[in-house]
């Protein structure tokens, strides 16, 4: 068993929850237990109230007009690039473009820097990887030859370090890693991982959907070349996510995408390019989430990501106690707090994830439930599925309590207790 540890200290979430407005509906006559927060979080009314200002008051297109609604618009959306190179310690705003998500942003570093490769240049991945930093590599390797290499995993569900040295090569022109698993919840060691990386001149690309929402992550410090995350895994809206880079690097990069606002010059027969971040910027963006999101930064700056970090610590340890408690679940991950982010996925040997996961449903329960976009790592695990609760500020030691009441009554509804 883990030690528990106790709450952090002043932080409330009962407090916070009051600032979501959807966490006091019923759901099946219940009260809301939203434990689904590493597929999205819920909004607070802050980020609701940016959102019906922005289009009550100053929506317009950006970068292209002298109008006041114009500017007005343009202003907030590069204030939210701003914003984000802030929070994480970016060299630069220049180095952050807007894009949809975690998946386009790391698309983007596979069709622009990908490149670069050659016929037997390596990318090194994981068997831990989401598909959306697995996929995009495939397509790469079957349009230009390269091969993909990738990482295992211990059997307590971390990254295996020797494995990774042993890999690691001159070969090696790409080091693609998630910062923290969406199923096991393994914390990676990124900047220790960035350095071999760029003793053997590879670039660090790192998928931070779920770590930049739950962890103080500086950019600088990680030695990451590349980092890909999401606003609505961060209490923000849905449709805004980012690519923070080296500027050097983005300098380098083409554009995957043309169109308006992403060149300087065009004639019939050929075009330039606009700055960067802009040329990877083609056409009209999502300027009304990009405006809401600073919200949330605001939110979350307030708090403190160390002491976000500090929650969901202890309460992952505590639902690891409790969960393991029971006797009959598979709980996959390392079992250190220290090690893992807030989520733990598991398996009841007799119900499937899915069945689990309608009768915790049914209870007002919400737990995600599946492969969660990461085949291979299922394989590996040697499941079909795994259910998991994932943890936000919002959620306390009730809801962790609420989701062993429920495994329990879901025992019972299927004749098992």
């Amino acid at each position: 068993m883990t030690s528990i540890a106790p709450p952090a200290v002043g932080f409330d979430p009962r407090a916070l929850r009051r600032r979501f407005p959807i966490l006091d509906r019923k759901v099946h006559g219940h009260n809301l237990v939203y434990l689904d927060n590493a597929a999205t979080t819920q909004k607070p009314a802050a980020v609701l109230d940016a959102l019906r200002s922005y289009y009550s008051t100053s929506n317009a297109n950006v970068h292209r007009g002298v109008h006041t609604l114009a500017e007005e618009a343009t202003g907030l959306y590069e204030s939210c690039r701003a914003r984000v190179a802030r929070f994480v310690n970016a060299p630069e705003a220049r180095g952050v473009v807007i894009v949809r998500n975690t998946t386009e942003a790391i698309n983007l570093v596979a069709r622009s820097w990908g490149a670069t490769l050659s016929p037997g240049d390596e990318v090194l991945l994981s068997e831990m990887e989401h598909h959306s930093n697995l996929v995009p590599w495939i397509l790469l390797a079957r349009e230009r030859g390269v091969v993909l290499r990738h990482v295992s995993i211990t059997a307590d569900g971390e990254l295996d370090m020797a494995a990774l040295a042993s890999l690691l090569s001159r070969r090696t022109r790409i080091v693609a890693l998630t910062a923290m698993s969406n199923v096991l919840g393994t914390i990676n060691p990124i900047a220790e991982i960035a350095d071999a990386a760029h003793a053997v001149g590879a670039v660090l690309a790192v998928d931070g959907a779920q770590s930049v929402p739950h962890l103080p992550v500086d950019f600088r410090t990680l030695g990451a070349d590349f980092l890909a995350f999401s606003a609505h895994k961060m209490y923000g809206p849905t449709g805004v996510g980012f690519l923070v880079a080296k500027p050097e690097l983005l300098e380098r990069m083409e554009p995957i995408a043309g169109g308006g606002e992403m060149i300087r010059e065009v004639r019939l027969d050929w075009a330039t390019w606009n700055d960067i971040p802009h040329k990877f910027e083609a056409g009209t963006p999502n300027i009304a989430d990009a405006a809401a999101f600073p919200a949330a930064l605001d939110m979350l700056e307030d708090l403190g990501m160390s002491g976000v970090r500090a929650h969901e610590r202890q309460l992952v340890g505590y639902a690891l106690d409790r969960l393991r408690g029971l006797g009959w679940l598979t709980v996959h991950g390392p079992l250190d707090p220290h090690r893992r982010g807030g989520l733990v996925s598991f398996v009841d040997p007799e119900i499937h994830p899915h069945d689990l996961a309608q009768v915790l449903d049914t209870l007002g329960i919400a737990v995600r439930a599946g492969h969660h976009c990461a085949q291979p790592l299922m394989r590996r695990l040697d499941v079909a599925a795994t259910a998991r609760a994932s943890f936000g500020i919002y959620n306390d030691r009730d809801d962790v309590d609420a989701l062993v009441d429920g495994l329990i009554a879901a025992r019972k509804y299927f004749g098992l207790a």
